[in-house]
């Protein structure tokens, strides 16, 4: 018993010590990413920051961008519409496994469907570039995965879907 509350204490502290942290050194500012926020260096607009893009470059990347919006959201809003529906079903006096399974399912499709249309366009963007180009957006991005890591980027939704018991 006592251990438990030592670790809970400690798990507890240690979680307010790192929300309390701030990042001073390094100027960022927030912009708006497909759907959450991400922290860029400041000068960075979305991808296009340092790539020197043209006019033309600059259209197609908005409209593809927009293309894609237009695909995610529906997608998103069912997802959210799932979890809540998963929330319910995990709460029930007596759970359905059968249904908790097939919702389960169904989220992981949305989430798949979802990569599918981000990766698309993220060909879609670097087809546009030039060699140059394309070697300073995937240096950036691989900058951006490695402090941040892939899970990261969806942190909101990668929640356990299951009650705890294993």
């Amino acid at each position: 018993m006592k251990t438990s509350f030592f670790i809970i204490a400690l798990m507890m502290s240690l979680s307010i010590g790192l929300m309390a942290q701030t990042t001073e050194n390094s100027p960022k500012k927030q912009t708006h990413g497909a759907g959450h926020t991400m922290l860029m260096p400041v000068g960075h607009r979305g991808h296009s920051g340092g790539l020197n893009l043209t006019d033309a470059q600059k259209l197609a990347l908005k409209q593809s961008r927009m293309a894609m919006y237009k695909q995610i959201q529906p997608l998103k809003n069912e997802l959210g519409e799932a979890m809540a529906h998963q929330k319910t079903l995990m709460s029930a006096e007596k759970p359905d496994l059968g249904a908790i399974d097939k919702n389960i399912d169904k989220i992981g499709d949305l989430r798949i469907r979802m990569a599918r249309i981000k990766a698309r366009q993220h060909l879609e963007l670097r087809a546009q570039l030039t060699d140059e180009q394309r070697l300073k957006f995937d240096m950036f991005l691989e900058k951006k995965m490695g402090k941040k890591g892939p899970m990261h980027m969806n942190r909101k939704h990668n929640m356990p879907l299951h009650n705890g018991m294993s």
